[in-house]
């Protein structure tokens, strides 16, 4: 998900981390620190379907080739 205002995460003081959004990291911290790359791009394959209207082919190419990029999990 594209991150901008009203949507980052928040470090222990309140203050934004750009760098993640508010569903994945909330006062310092990974919501779900388990999650790994694969199990995000499930959830965004499911959630890019049903909010977005795209097909699932689209979602998963989509995610696959963003999420293993993303800060979080980047190699």
């Amino acid at each position: 998900m594209p991150v901008g205002a009203g949507f980052f995460g928040s470090e222990t003081d309140g203050s934004q981390n750009s760098d993640y959004c508010i569903f994945c990291y909330e006062n310092g911290d990974f919501t779900d620190e388990d999650l790994s790359a694969d199990a995000m791009v499930e959830i965004s394959v499911i959630h890019m379907m049903s909010e977005l209207g795209k097909s699932e082919r689209e979602a998963r190419s989509l995610a696959e080739s963003v999420i293993p990029q993303l800060k979080r999990w980047r190699s």
